[in-house]
């Protein structure tokens, strides 16, 4: 008899055990050797904590303010494709777990339960975190996507930029990974190709996948449409977040699709900081990738996140347990993360800075100026 887990990684473990082998190599999987993926986690433990002692941090709390309104905590479940995979409670398990903890919900494109149907279960929920819609650029059927995102009563946008195809994923192929009779993209309509095959010499990546691939343009296009706010997810370069800006977005997201796309990218503990510089206070900047403790989203927020996106743990929940296992992972990070800020000196997300960071393979300087007092 399994018994409840107690960390994120006992999670991940019991997840492996319940999960098909192919399946597993699909949700856990990274592209080329897996070097970006290892990277992720390592680069959040290389930072060290340097806490405030003394301070009074009674009466604190997680809340914060995002594109406008004040949420309970930082915390966002990040987009996942084909949540059914994990479990029958598929995408409003983990929409319903994440409003019970106060967490957003960021709904996949590919997700296996209509985006409508997730909407209906939690836009109305008190206490919850936001609920926003992820899409990959589909050229003119992109209007109908968003518009149904609109009319179900999400309240932003992110539009996934780093992945105009897929990336190589050798255990995923390996492994002879396909999708079950009962699981499909069912938010996207079937597209008929009526392209003609390639010509001899001509290239499936240059002349066929990239040749639908967005531009900075439709970004543009995409901000011109709604009304809705555009975070655009898969900024690594503080130059792209810049552009991002002048395009119209009201935000980005610094990832690196956790892995699974480019391989030996840099983890995004180590370039978040140089984006949030680059645009400044102007915009939010979110981060992903590799985040497995509550100390970890504290990092995070010293390098000056907005807020944090959470993938795979979130999945291994549900896996384990559906949407209690879901509620139960995201309940475990927001108690770190307080835990952390208690005892860092922290009473509320606004005093969280650099100042509170270091090093640890380098001599215990802080990574930000310390505050005088």
């Amino acid at each position: 008899m399994s018994t409840t887990p107690a960390t994120l990684a006992a999670y991940e473990r019991q997840a492996r055990e319940r999960m098909e082998p192919s399946h597993w190599a699909y949700v856990q999987g990274a592209a080329g050797d897996g070097i970006t993926l290892a990277r992720n986690s390592q680069a959040w433990q290389d930072i060290g904590l340097r806490p405030r002692v003394l301070r009074s941090v009674a009466g604190g709390h997680t809340r914060t303010t995002l594109l406008g309104q004040t949420w309970p905590t930082p915390l966002l479940v990040a987009p996942m494709a084909y949540q059914r995979l994990a479990h029958p409670h598929g995408e409003s398990g983990m929409a319903m777990a994440a409003a019970a903890q106060g967490t957003g919900m960021v709904l996949s494109a590919l997700a296996s339960e209509t985006l409508e149907a997730v909407a209906h279960r939690v836009r109305h929920e008190s206490g919850r975190g936001p609920l926003w819609f992820q899409l990959y650029w589909q050229g003119e059927r992109t209007h109908t996507l968003v518009r149904r995102a609109k009319d179900s009563g999400y309240e932003a946008l992110v539009l996934t930029v780093d992945a105009p195809l897929q990336g190589v994923r050798d255990a995923q192929r390996e492994a002879g990974f396909h999708l079950p009779a009962g699981v499909a993209a069912v938010n996207l309509a079937p597209h008929q190709d009526d392209r003609p095959a390639l010509a001899d010499g001509e290239s499936a990546v240059f002349d066929r996948h990239m040749t639908d691939a967005p531009t900075w343009a439709d970004v543009r296009a995409l901000c011109a449409m709604t009304h809705l706010p555009v975070l655009l997810k898969g900024i690594t370069h503080p130059n792209d977040a810049r552009l991002a800006l002048q395009h119209g977005a009201a935000g980005v997201i610094v990832s690196n699709h956790g892995g699974r796309v480019l391989d030996t990218m840099p983890a995004t503990a180590t370039v978040l900081h140089d984006v949030v510089q680059a645009i400044g206070d102007t915009a939010p900047v979110l981060v992903d990738g590799g985040i497995r403790r509550g100390s970890d989203v504290f990092k995070a927020l010293a390098l000056g996140a907005s807020a944090v996106l959470i993938g795979r743990p979130a999945w291994h929940g549900l896996t384990c347990a559906g949407a209690q296992g879901v509620a139960h992972v995201l309940r475990l990070l927001r108690d770190e993360l307080e835990a952390t800020m208690a005892l860092c000196g922290c009473a509320t997300l606004a005093d969280i800075g650099l100042h509170h960071l270091t090093h640890l393979h380098q001599r215990a300087t802080t990574l930000g100026e310390s505050p005088s007092e």
